[in-house]
């Protein structure tokens, strides 16, 4: 593994140290000017990884959800620069449940050619980095050691009809009317980026997304997934990309809509589905 990825790999194990402790330890909600919620956790969280990213790659620029919030973003982004989500799935933290996730990615022209996403409580760890594959390690977030790791690759082939991962807290009549279109009967549910892991596992074959999501929620997943040899798109088939707004203080991160699937082509017919209901809609 590169001195880059095991970087990553460390911040992950640390900052989800924090995250356990106060999962088991339980900790105060508050609420953002949006409305979700963000705890002593998210903070602590996200501080180690900053100032572990600011020794390890010195310069570069973080982009991290709790600064955004804070109005504290970098002056300026440019082509490559870090997304960051400390705690991803809050409110499955919350609710004391363990699909939440440290996420962490470098992107580099719109692309996350990095990406890391751990879920402490699972005790598993994806990393991957494009054109040089992926893992996933079982590893407890207090350990200093290796724990075993596997080669993640996507279906090849996806089963017919394809397995699609279900968002458990976000399912909306649009994703229901393309899965009825693609013939999806069989459907996972998980929290977090690790619906993105699901299909970078070859567990699942597509997982589309129709609600708002923010830069830092998807980048780590979708960076997993692409070097495990996966596919993301627009809804409408273009490119999915970040940095979409990289002008000093604009914090307006929003992504679209978004397919992701273990085949390009798979996405590809997904997308087709999508443009044909918007005609008939």
């Amino acid at each position: 593994m590169t001195d880059d990825m095991q970087a990553l790999r460390a911040l992950c194990l640390e900052a989800g140290a924090v995250l356990l402790g106060y999962f088991h330890g339980g900790v105060a909600v508050e609420s953002k000017a949006d409305d979700s919620p963000v705890t002593e956790a998210d903070r602590r969280a996200e501080a180690i990884i900053l100032a572990g990213l600011a020794k390890a790659f010195p310069g570069v620029p973080v982009v991290a959800e709790e600064e955004v919030s804070a109005g504290r973003l970098p002056e300026t982004v440019g082509e490559r620069f870090f997304l960051v989500d400390p705690l991803d799935g809050t409110r499955e933290f919350i609710s004391g449940r363990g699909d939440f996730t440290v996420n962490i990615a470098l992107v580099e022209k719109g692309v996350p050619v990095m990406g890391a996403v751990y879920a402490p409580h699972r005790g598993s760890l994806y990393l991957g980095r494009l054109g040089e594959g992926a893992v996933e390690e079982t590893v407890a977030a207090d350990s200093g050691g290796a724990g075993e790791v596997v080669p993640l690759c996507v279906r090849a082939e996806p089963k017919v009809p394809p397995v699609a991962v279900a968002s458990r807290s976000h399912r909306d009549a649009e994703t229901d009317a393309l899965l009825t279109a693609m013939g999806v009967s069989d459907t996972v549910s998980v929290g977090s980026s690790l619906k993105f892991c699901l299909v970078a596992r070859g567990e699942a074959d597509l997982y589309p997304r129709f609600g708002r999501t923010m830069e830092w929620d998807t980048a780590a997943g979708h960076g997993v997934l692409l070097a495990a040899g996966g596919s993301v798109c627009r809804l409408d088939g273009a490119p999915f990309l970040y940095g979409k707004r990289n002008q000093p203080h604009d914090s307006d991160f929003a992504n679209p809509g978004f397919l992701a699937a273990g085949t390009a082509d798979l996405v590809r017919a997904a997308a087709a589905k999508v443009g044909e209901a918007s005609a008939t809609g």
